[in-house]
């Protein structure tokens, strides 16, 4: 469920009256950010971690625009914000991380206009850069379960973090979407979760077999002994807790899958490749497309026909292993 607007408010309150590298940012710029995080945060409800990346992009920015003597959004112009782009793709960032970017901009300018804090969008004409496709990495089925099926420690937080692991390869959740978790969102007699992406837009996600059994064996005893360790402010309702009892990190749970991989000799296996190998699997094995799109919480199918090209490069691979013409 989206947070109250109250609420919005007050979380980003802070943050917002002050960027990083504020003293690098002019003070009609800074004051432009600050009204455009709180539109996000309160107005369209963003999560904090969405929030967070535009406040850096944008403070980037703002101290990008002042080192060449610019200190009103309204005296930018096209060329200024092509330079900024330039700089980012320059500086070794990802593409993805260079579209995020130019998105935050574009935003901000557009907000800028819309209220009447400046008369222009200089970023309208920008266009994205074109990315290179990059297919999505995945692990094989047969690494998948030798990752679920490896000895964990007879430990609370063995169990905890088998139940990770089988949660976000068996439902395909993504990482923040996982720690997001609270008991309230499970459904495991009718077998299903609820989860809150992107833009806290929440679905429902079955969770069946393996996964549904190792989170249920958590919260069968383990799960109480993280929580009797809960510091002052009492438990949490979260479902994955950390050895104090509170909500587990984004960064323990990566450190915990890279850790796991590497056990079984997957060198830096990371969170979302599971809810990569989760949607190949599921497609390999005849998922339709739509269905799997609703359990990825994808807003356009465009993003889950990337698995397609996935599962198009295995056949070929199959072909060419396979067809005595192939190599001909």
């Amino acid at each position: 469920m989206g947070a109250h607007p109250a609420a919005a408010r007050s979380r980003l309150a802070a943050p917002a009256s002050e960027p990083s590298s504020d003293a690098a940012v002019p003070a009609p710029f800074a004051r432009a950010l600050r009204a455009y995080l709180d539109h996000l945060a309160v107005e369209r409800n963003l999560s904090d971690n969405t929030v967070a990346a535009y406040r850096r992009d944008l403070t980037a920015y703002g101290a990008f625009l002042a080192e060449r003597g610019i200190f009103d959004p309204d005296a930018v112009d096209r060329r200024a914000v092509e330079d900024f782009v330039a700089e980012r793709r320059a500086g070794g960032y990802a593409d993805a991380s260079v579209e995020r970017s130019l998105s935050a901009v574009k935003g901000l300018h557009a907000f800028l206009a819309r209220e009447g804090m400046a008369s222009s969008q200089p970023a309208a004409a920008v266009r994205f850069p074109k990315k290179a496709e990059r297919l999505p990495d995945v692990i094989s089925v047969a690494d998948a379960a030798r990752l679920v099926e490896q000895p964990f420690p007879p430990t609370a937080a063995g169990a905890r973090d088998r139940a990770v692991l089988e949660v976000l390869y068996g439902c395909g959740l993504r990482v923040s979407e996982l720690v997001g978790l609270d008991r309230r969102d499970l459904n495991l007699d009718d077998e299903f979760l609820r989860a809150v992406g992107k833009g806290r837009k929440e679905r429902i996600v079955p969770i069946l077999g393996s996964a549904r059994a190792a989170l249920l064996s958590y919260l069968d005893g383990p799960r109480s002994e993280l929580a009797a360790h809960a510091r002052r402010g009492g438990p949490t309702d979260a479902v994955f807790l950390n050895k104090n009892g509170g909500r587990l990190s984004r960064q323990a749970v990566h450190a915990l899958v890279e850790r796991y991989g590497r056990a079984v000799g997957i060198e830096g296996l990371h969170p979302h490749t599971l809810r990569h190998s989760f949607a190949t699997h599921m497609l390999a094995g005849g998922a339709d497309l739509r269905v799997l799109q609703e359990i990825l919480g994808h807003a356009n199918i465009a993003t889950t026909q990337i698995y397609t090209h996935v599962d198009r490069t295995q056949l070929r691979e199959v072909y060419l292993a396979s067809h005595p013409r192939a190599r001909a």
